[in-house]
This record gives C-alpha cells, sequence and structure tokens, in this order.
C-alpha cells in the first residue's frame, strides 16, 4: 500500500471548511481533474496523466461531520481510498488528505509507477488544500 498525506492549519472555523469540501463538485474540481461529475454520493472523474486518460468512479463512504472519506469503486488502481479529516475550533483549523493505493500492476504496468502516482497526486491535494484556504479566507475577510 502506497500513501500521500498533506497537512495544512487553516485559519477560519472548522466548520466552515466542511461547508466548503461539502461542495464535493469544487471541491474535487480543485484538485485540477479534467473533468468531474458528481451524482449524489458517487464521483466519477477524469484525468489526463501524460498520454493516458484515467478514469475513476469514487463513492462517498462516510458522512462523518469530521471526515470526508472517498473509496474508488471503479479505476486504475487496486483500491484507492482518500481521507480528509478536520480538527480544530472557530478560530483555526488543521487539515489533512490521505490517499492511499494500491496500484493494479496488469492495468498500470510500465507506464505509471508509484513514484508518478505520488506525485500526481500531492499536486491535487495541495490543489484542494489552496482552495480550501481560498474559499475560508474568502469567507472570513468579506465586508458587509
Amino acid at each position: 500500500m502506497n500513501t500521500v498525506s498533506l497537512s495544512r492549519s487553516v485559519e477560519g472555523s472548522a466548520d466552515s471548511v466542511r461547508d466548503a469540501m461539502a461542495d464535493l463538485e469544487a471541491f474535487t474540481e480543485a484538485a485540477g481533474f479534467d473533468g468531474v461529475v458528481v451524482d449524489g454520493d458517487t464521483v466519477h472523474i477524469t484525468n489526463h496523466v501524460g498520454l493516458l486518460e484515467l478514469t475513476l468512479d469514487l463513492v462517498v463512504t462516510t458522512d462523518e461531520r469530521e471526515t470526508l472519506e472517498l473509496e474508488q469503486t471503479d479505476g486504475i488502481f487496486e483500491s484507492m481510498t482518500t481521507r480528509y479529516t478536520v480538527t480544530g475550533d472557530t478560530e483555526s483549523c488543521e487539515v489533512t488528505a490521505e490517499t492511499e493505493f494500491a496500484l493494479d500492476v496488469a492495468i498500470v504496468g510500465q507506464v505509471l509507477d508509484a513514484t508518478v502516482i505520488k506525485r500526481q497526486r500531492t499536486r491535487e491535494l495541495v490543489g484542494q488544500l489552496d482552495w480550501l484556504e481560498r474559499q475560508v479566507s474568502g469567507a472570513s475577510t468579506k465586508q458587509f
């Protein structure tokens, strides 16, 4: 099993971060995927990595308030789960994004390896955490 994990402190309430993440389509698009379609608790992602077009179907597997978890139901991985955990209070919070994956060697083969996947996934998670910060800081700096 391979793991990519990032944590970031965010100036803003844990509730405001969770509210931003609840917009699952926008939150997923922030990773920079080429296509995202959300249908209820199912997320379909299309992404180009080099010359390959990759598709993943994910399902929201938990509805706990502190954690958003997405698990692959169809795609290139033998298994893949991403968890977004938000801890904190009304002033600031910590967001941890962790993806665990196992490669399906028969599908991935020599074209992609764990290093390429980790590098790509790190960029995607950074994009999502950047987006969360913009959403929360934008919400907290609005003038009424």
